[in-house]
């Protein structure tokens, strides 16, 4: 039985540490969808369109990878996608307790779809995607915690 697990997020701008949890789960899953999230409530840095783009470019076509951009809920686009997992990444502690409340609403919208949540590596903890934007948007070097891609394209914005 072949097992699809979406991945969910804003990815305003693609982290290195957005990059490893997709890696990780693509060893667990045999289809993983990179689902980008339209919330213009977090006022994006970029569209939906480049964050979509940028995705693209830095995971390529990556066999059992597929990435759309989405709007509206979650477990109604991983329902159309025929998900059965979703995958959270959480860094720290005080991650888990907004996700916990996510997985366990999902659950209650969507009992056949499970969430599974991804610790990152060491060197990857700390790295959020506000967090880069904040050091871009002040001229600080990014480069060690996104793909070149992105890194040219946040540099773009803020210049």
């Amino acid at each position: 039985m072949s097992r699809t697990a979406i991945y969910p997020g804003t990815f305003d701008p693609f982290t290195n540490g957005h990059c490893e949890v997709i890696s990780r789960a693509c060893k667990m899953f045999d289809r993983v969808i990179v689902a980008i999230a339209d919330n213009p409530e977090k006022s994006p840095l970029f569209s939906l369109d480049e964050r979509v783009d940028l995705v693209k470019q830095v995971l390529g076509e990556s066999q059992g990878i597929d990435i759309q951009g989405f709007s509206g809920l979650l477990i109604d686009f991983a329902q159309e996608c025929q998900a059965q997992i979703i995958i959270r990444g959480l860094r720290a502690v005080s991650d888990f307790e907004y996700e916990f409340q996510l997985a366990s609403m999902n659950r209650k919208l969507a009992s056949s779809i499970e969430t599974v949540f991804l610790t990152p590596s060491e060197q990857n903890t700390f790295v959020s995607a506000s967090l880069v934007k904040e050091i871009a948007k002040y001229g600080g070097d990014i480069s060690p915690f996104v793909n070149t891609a992105v890194h040219t394209a946040v540099k773009n914005k803020f210049s």
